[in-house]
């Protein structure tokens, strides 16, 4: 409200203060720095658009294909693999579905533990090992990885398998629950099957499979991938390349973290084709259960026996028709996803190492079956065909006393009666005989020895070359090889000499093994008097494979050939048409003339229906079938001797070899001449039924 103003008053004028005012001041803006600027950005972007252009015209198609490298991987969808068959087409190998339990590398990658609890919550659903089940999401090789086979190493492209071989019903309760079981899923996959016709096992034969290395998928050029299976053992192997087929291929597309996103294209696989083989499922059933027999029968008798095998093949084509191994394992394991347990229990020596195949894996001192190529050499020295020879209980060599079994004398004797009574002391005779000759211990080359030269004629010491894997070449002592063999012992032989066997309880073999490492210390590298007696009845350092002498007992048999023993004979598409033959070819001829081989068959001959076999044989009709054959019983100081018999019939026209050799299980009479004549009776009986 305004203040009133009073008459004749002058009214009250408001006078503005003065104020500061900053005065206003005009500035000259520089415009270098702008200029500078834009200068720079448009030089940069010059460049930038200038690369643009190199990269879209000079570089498009390099650049586009790195990108498409990136972006995309191709994915190896495996064939369905061939068969295995027998002669007849009977399958021992096939394959059949089963449900396995897997999980999407996305959902390891993305938990925060690897997918541990996740892994662990399936084991348990389905009441397996938690730790075996993760073992197979680690990649094999790296930290904290099982061993091979139980790691995992497929495609990081593809569902990491974790479970094999699972009961549907089971593994319907997993897919029941997705919310607890994220990523995880069942699949009807393709795996190998053992229909076991006739209870055949040939576990040693057929094989397995397993996943390829990184290297080899490498060195595949783009034919093998991590998904892929590979023949690890047996025919598997050595033909897997027939039986695998052509894998199909999917491309896919991939996120940043190597996620599958999307497919571009695939193209089907083409099935392997079968394998035929020239395994007869009779014979290679009856082989078995007489092998297992004789073990078993060892046993009974208080023997160790703790391995054996047996072999049967033909003398004209080296074609196998049976084989087999003891102790053996349940093929079937490998289907299953071998835990690394088991994978251990397979190699234990103390189980009997049953992944070893003993038909051509391990080598065994042949004993009296190799007098067959003693008396062959003997007869090159000079020895006279026609003459008698005498059989002492004993006989002493440079001051050292041998003796036959149980120091037993026969008398004079022929050849062929030498062989039928396997007269040691004859053929230590012989040898030293020889070994005077070329000079005794001063001679030091090999070129003269006529029981040498006669032992590698025949392939000893030396692979066979049959179509399976982990063959040993076996052992064929020679002055050579002992001086090599020397000079690889020599410090650990001095060593013992020194400070002899205090660990070894047996006084009388530590006094052995003492002995031993004196004489190999101070002239380990001569080929002495022992040596040489040892060398012909197949003792000492000599070791071959049954395998082996399955050979040297065809060459007999058909008169000094060498055969190759194969086990497969052709390659067939799955309506039997032939894709491949599969022959095997000949080693060459063992130089012995007409005279000698007629000795050794009637020695042969002598040895089943009067000899050390003939116990074994009695009641054969020898007549009608006649099998010639020799036994053997390889000593060792301290162990049951091992057991032998090697054979071959019927009579001049030769169809079949047959050896069998059981360890530490006692005499060849008394063990593997009873399993022999069990094969022999399989074999006759098929003959007559077909």
């Amino acid at each position: 409200m305004s203040r009133p103003v009073r008459p004749g008053a002058r009214a009250d004028v408001r006078v503005p203060r003065p104020g500061l005012v900053t005065p206003r001041v005009r500035w000259r803006s520089s415009t270098r720095a702008l200029w500078a600027t834009v200068v720079v950005v448009l030089a940069l972007g010059g460049i930038l658009l200038g690369r643009l252009g190199q990269m879209q015209l000079s570089q498009h198609e390099e650049l586009a294909a790195q990108a498409a490298q990136v972006s995309t991987r191709e994915i190896l969808t495996p064939a369905l693999r061939g068969r295995i068959l027998a002669a007849d087409g009977t399958p021992l190998v096939s394959n059949s579905a089963t449900s396995v339990v897997t999980v999407e590398p996305e959902v390891l990658l993305e938990a925060e533990d690897g997918g541990r609890a996740l892994v662990d919550s399936v084991a348990a659903a389905l009441g397996l090992p938690e730790e075996e089940l993760w073992g197979r999401t680690r990649l094999c090789g790296t930290a904290g990885a099982p061993p091979v086979p139980s790691c995992f190493s497929g495609s990081p492209y593809l569902p990491v398998p974790i479970a094999y071989d699972v009961d549907p019903v089971t593994a319907l309760a997993v897919l029941e629950r997705p919310e607890d079981f994220a990523g995880v899923d069942v699949r009807s996959v393709p795996v190998r099957s053992y229909p076991a016709p006739e209870g055949v096992n040939a576990a040693h034969l057929l094989g397995y499979l397993g996943r390829p290395t990184q290297e080899e998928v490498d060195a595949s050029a783009g034919q093998l991938g991590a998904d892929d299976w590979l023949g690890r053992a047996g025919l598997e192997t050595v033909y897997d390349a027939g039986m695998r087929g052509v894998p199909g291929r999917t491309t896919v597309t991939l996120d940043p973290r190597g996620v599958v996103t999307g497919q571009l294209e695939s193209s089907d696989p083409q099935q392997g084709d079968d394998l035929r083989t020239h395994l007869d499922v009779e014979v290679q059933a009856g082989a078995e259960k007489a092998l297992v027999e004789a073990v078993r029968a060892a046993r009974r008798e208080g023997a160790p026996a703790p391995s054996g095998a047996a072999v049967v093949l033909r003398p004209d084509t080296g074609a196998v028709v049976a084989a087999t191994s003891f102790p053996t394992y349940d093929p079937g394991i490998w289907t299953r996803g071998v835990s690394a347990r088991e994978y251990d229990g397979l190699l234990d020596p103390d189980r009997g190492a049953p992944l070893v195949n003993r038909v051509l894996g391990e080598t065994f001192p042949p004993a009296s079956t190799f007098k067959v190529v003693s008396l062959a050499a003997a007869l090159q020295t000079g020895i006279d065909p026609e003459a008698e020879y005498p059989c002492p209980g004993a006989v002493t060599i440079a001051g050292q006393r041998f003796t036959n079994f149980e120091s037993e004398s026969y008398g004079e004797l022929d050849l062929p009666g030498v062989l039928e009574v396997s007269c040691d002391t004859t053929f230590y005779r012989w040898a030293y005989d020889h070994w005077l000759a070329q000079g005794g211990l001063a001679q030091t080359s090999d070129d003269q020895d006529r029981f040498i030269a006669v032992a590698r004629g025949f392939g000893l010491g030396q692979r066979t070359g049959i179509d399976l894997p982990a063959e040993e070449p076996g052992t064929l002592p020679s002055r050579a090889w002992k001086e090599e063999y020397w000079e690889a012992t020599r410090e650990e032989s001095c060593l013992r000499a020194e400070e002899g066997y205090p660990q070894e309880e047996d006084e009388e073999r530590r006094e052995f093994l003492e002995q031993l490492a004196r004489e190999n210390c101070e002239g380990g590298w001569q080929w002495r008097p022992g040596d040489a007696v040892n060398f012909s009845i197949g003792q000492g350092d000599v070791a071959s494979t049954p395998l082996q002498m399955a050979v040297v007992y065809a060459a007999v048999a058909n008169g000094g050939r060498l055969v190759t023993p194969q086990l497969a004979d052709a390659l067939v598409a799955g309506d039997g048409t032939v894709v491949q033959e599969l022959d095997a070819a000949d080693q060459g001829s063992v130089s012995i003339d007409e005279e000698t081989w007629q000795i050794l068959r009637t020695g042969l001959a002598d040895v089943v229906t009067e000899g050390t076999a003939a116990q074994a044989f009695a009641g054969w009709p020898s007549q009608d079938y006649p099998v010639l054959g020799k036994t053997g019983s390889a000593e060792a100081f301290g162990q049951e001797a091992t057991s032998w018999f090697a054979s071959y019939g019927p009579g001049d026209d030769p169809e079949y070899v047959v050896v069998v050799v059981v360890e530490e299980a006692g005499l060849g009479a008394e063990v593997a001449a009873p399993a022999a004549r069990d094969i022999w009776d399989a074999l006759r009986t098929v003959e007559e039924e077909r």
